[in-house]
């Protein structure tokens, strides 16, 4: 069964930057495209990053693009996000999935697995 663990949140101040992890179980990883997303409470889960099986193809929110960069090793079974300048509304719980499609896709819909969740609080 495929798991995903998120890591690497926590409390930073406003421009800082905070890398978040998601490890992956399973030999089956380089058969997913990843994504990101993020939850703030009251509001819905918003897409973040995304990322094809190979790395090759990435996609972006409008609100991160220039700021966030999704990255995956196929070797370790993860995926990255790493978060530059960060703003007190990046502050949510978010979450890694995958999906058993090739390109990056936007769409919650797309991803069938899911990880738990870490937190990112943002200091203004």
């Amino acid at each position: 069964q495929v798991q995903l663990v998120e890591s690497g949140g926590g409390l930073v101040q406003a421009g800082g930057s905070l890398r978040l992890s998601c490890a992956v179980s399973g030999r089956t990883f380089r058969t997913y495209s990843m994504g990101w997303f993020r939850q703030a409470p009251g509001k819905e889960r918003e897409f973040v990053a995304a990322i094809s099986r190979t790395g090759s193809d990435t996609n972006y929110a409008d609100s991160v693009k220039g700021r966030f960069t999704i990255s995956r090793d196929n070797a370790e079974s993860t995926v990255y996000l790493q978060m530059n300048s960060l703003r007190f509304e990046d502050t949510a719980n978010y979450f890694c999935a995958a999906a058993s499609t090739y390109y990056a896709s936007r769409y919650l819909n797309s991803y069938d697995r899911w990880g738990q969740g870490t937190q990112v609080t943002v200091l203004s």
